[in-house]
């Protein structure tokens, strides 16, 4: 059994050049690292994708590395060596990570540096900085994922990175948030630095309100939105692992629920195209 990758189309057209920021691939000759969650193999393969690509009206792709496979990028920079200069990867960096296999990989596409402070992340916040100034001389940045409701409490961490970092998941509230909230002001503040993007997708995993609407998330990425358009990239998160099959959404109606949150076709070709090109050198 396979999770949708086609059917009845979005009604949103995007524009030409659309970037998918933050998607998973497996392989089944890659059996996953025993720290690691079971990969789904049955149902996640890069063809799937693909055709979730076409089915969406996408053009290019940021793969990253799934917590399946821990610090092992393989099957990512393999995907990455199929698709050529239609994608960019975010790869596990470690304390341990040489030079070279930096090099190597960003020969390859690779951009940007994993760090998930959530149950099953290969490399926690307590190596930010450590990772951060080993992909400095790249251009490279990290992605971060952690319970926003820590925010606050994170800030002072994430104020030492005067690079380009994202927050994951629209800054991934596990609990019940409004835009007023002092964890949102912060995230907020933290944008108005000038070099945090914050990436909307994956809202079925924080939404109290549930789906397709996902009231309370859509008011959080709605003030995203308004307050720093140039600063938002959008993700599709697919195949949706924390999901069963049978609960998994279904893209184009998520797609679709999402850019209704956007005010007009101007800022979501910033979202879409113009701020991923940008951040990863899509030509």
């Amino acid at each position: 059994m396979k999770r949708i990758i086609t059917g009845i189309p979005p009604l949103t057209q995007l524009p030409a050049g659309s970037v998918d920021t933050h998607m998973h691939v497996y392989a089944p000759q890659h059996l996953g690292h025993p720290n690691g969650p079971k990969p789904p193999l049955d149902f996640a393969n890069l063809d799937d994708y693909l055709s979730l690509q076409r089915w969406l009206g996408l053009e290019k792709v940021v793969i990253v590395q799934p917590n399946a496979y821990q610090t092992d990028n393989r099957c990512m920079l393999e995907a990455l060596d199929q698709l050529g200069n239609n994608a960019r990867g975010i790869v596990v960096v470690t304390p341990e990570t040489s030079e070279e296999e930096l090099l190597s990989m960003h020969k390859r596409g690779a951009r940007g540096a994993r760090i998930m402070e959530l149950p099953s992340g290969a490399v926690g916040l307590k190596h930010l900085t450590e990772v951060n100034a080993k992909i400095r001389a790249l251009g490279w940045h990290c992605i971060v994922q952690f319970d926003g409701r820590d925010m606050i409490e994170h800030t002072p961490l994430l104020n030492q990175i005067n690079d380009t970092y994202i927050i994951d998941h629209g800054g991934k509230f596990l609990g019940p948030t409004t835009p007023n909230s002092s964890s949102f002001k912060a995230l907020l503040k933290l944008i108005d630095k000038g070099n945090c993007y914050v990436k909307i997708g994956a809202v079925y995993e924080s939404s109290y309100t549930g789906g397709e609407e996902y009231t309370d998330v859509a008011a959080l990425s709605k003030a995203l939105i308004k307050h720093a358009p140039e600063r938002i990239l959008w993700a599709s998160n697919w195949p949706h692992v924390s999901q069963t099959i049978e609960d998994a959404p279904n893209d184009a109606q998520l797609l679709d629920t999402v850019c209704s949150w956007i005010p007009n076709d101007e800022v979501i070709e910033k979202i879409f195209v113009t701020n991923p090109h940008q951040l990863y050198d899509f030509t």
